[in-house]
């Protein structure tokens, strides 16, 4: 039977306020019990706001809290490792936001930890679980769009809420180590998450801002199969947060729009006077406002998936493997950028299955017959038909009328 949860929040920024919201308003029984920030001060200013009873800035101290079950990661990217650890020495249930490390060698440092002790840990990946996602990823799964050929998945805004993603060093990189999780693992869960990933080619590139790592990055990840993914995120797109997917097979596409075109648009000359979105870079003109954005940007069915299998003694959607596997890509892609080459996805482990066929699915109309390429119905209302000999290669069309 679920259970009402205690947590301890490591973390007060933006996703400890998302996470947060989330919680006490989720399955309407979890709580964060303590939380834990950089300062006593910042700890003490987020439990009033969200009547948090225990705060401090000890780390050690908020996951050994004897009170607390579960230690939900939100800190910045260089410190997801000593918090995991932590919590997997203390014997916690451990949920770690992401990337899950700033490198594949980190991440599976996190990932057997975990496995030494015997804890449940889940990795936060919100954007697999928005509601739009989730319904055209069963749609996937039931062969809708058929064999999964190519997947785009694009995340750009203005930049970070934070100086430290800002900070090469913490942060593990730049736009792409930030935003290219997202990307990747949303890629991934489309072509199949059984697929592995072979290769990547990508850029990393500082085009506006004055900093060490990247801003703008573009990617291509090839799958056993042949299956491609398309990875684009930047720090430098104008106009708010722009999160888009696309998702083509052999018998149908799906397109996706998450955050600009919500279905709520609102134009003001004087302002709206307050928060409109994450990453709106004002409240006057054209304002695309979301709804309810922890349910839109996929925090409440994560946090009900996360949990439910906390209680139900199963995996979640989202382990500490896929963590590792999108780290391990993006180092791929890291290397791709400097060398300017394809780069090979190094993988210690890998839990997946074989890739099926190729991808090419030639049929002939009947036995020893052409190959068809492809039918079109033309203006005049009569059909085309472009086939191929499969004896000589010869390409060849027929008009038909009705």
């Amino acid at each position: 039977m679920n259970k009402a949860h205690h947590a301890t929040l490591l973390g007060a920024g933006l996703i400890g306020g998302f996470y947060t919201m989330t919680l006490h308003g989720g399955r309407g029984r979890d709580r964060i019990g303590t939380v834990c920030a950089q300062t006593e001060e910042e700890a003490r200013a987020f439990a009033r706001k969200w009547d948090i009873p225990r705060f401090t800035a000890d780390m050690k101290a908020a996951v050994e809290d004897p009170a607390t079950d579960v230690v939900i990661v939100g800190v910045p990217n260089n410190l997801h490792k000593e918090a995991v650890l932590l919590a997997a020495r203390a014997g916690k249930p451990v949920l770690c936001t992401k990337p899950l490390g700033r490198t594949a060698a980190e991440a599976m440092e996190m990932l057997e930890a975990v496995e030494r002790a015997g804890v449940f840990a889940g990795y936060l990946e919100d954007l697999v679980y928005t509601p739009k996602t989730l319904k055209a990823l069963a749609a996937v799964r039931a062969g809708a769009l058929g064999r999964i050929l190519w997947v785009r998945s694009r995340e750009t805004h203005p930049g970070p809420h934070s100086a430290w993603f800002w900070d090469k060093a913490i942060a593990g990189g730049g736009a792409l180590v930030d935003m290219g999780c997202h990307c990747i693992e949303i890629i991934r869960s489309f072509a199949g998450k059984g697929l592995r990933p072979v290769e990547v080619l990508a850029t990393a590139d500082t085009m506006v801002h004055p900093i060490d790592a990247e801003d703008s990055s573009l990617a291509l990840i090839r799958f056993e199969g042949g299956a491609l993914g398309q990875v684009e995120v930047n720090w430098t797109f104008r106009g708010g947060m722009d999160l888009r997917d696309e998702v083509a097979g052999t018998e149908g596409t799906i397109r996706l729009d998450h955050f600009l075109r919500t279905g709520f648009e609102m134009f003001t000359a004087v302002g709206q006077g307050g928060y409109v979105a994450e990453k709106a870079e004002g409240d006057r003109g054209w304002l695309f406002p979301v709804g309810d954005e922890v349910h839109a940007l996929g925090y409440v069915h994560m946090f009900r998936d996360m949990l439910d299998a906390l209680d139900e003694g199963r995996a979640p959607r989202e382990t500490f493997l896929d963590g590792y596997v999108v780290n391990a890509i993006i180092d791929a892609c890291y290397a791709s950028a400097a060398a300017k080459a394809w780069q090979p996805v190094k993988l210690e482990r890998w839990a997946g299955e074989a890739a099926g066929g190729p991808i090419l699915d030639a049929k002939a109309e009947s036995p020893g017959g052409p190959i068809l390429i492809k039918v079109e119905k033309m203006p005049d209302g009569k059909t085309k038909r472009i086939t191929k000999d499969p004896a000589t290669g010869a390409l060849s069309q027929t008009i038909e009328d009705d």
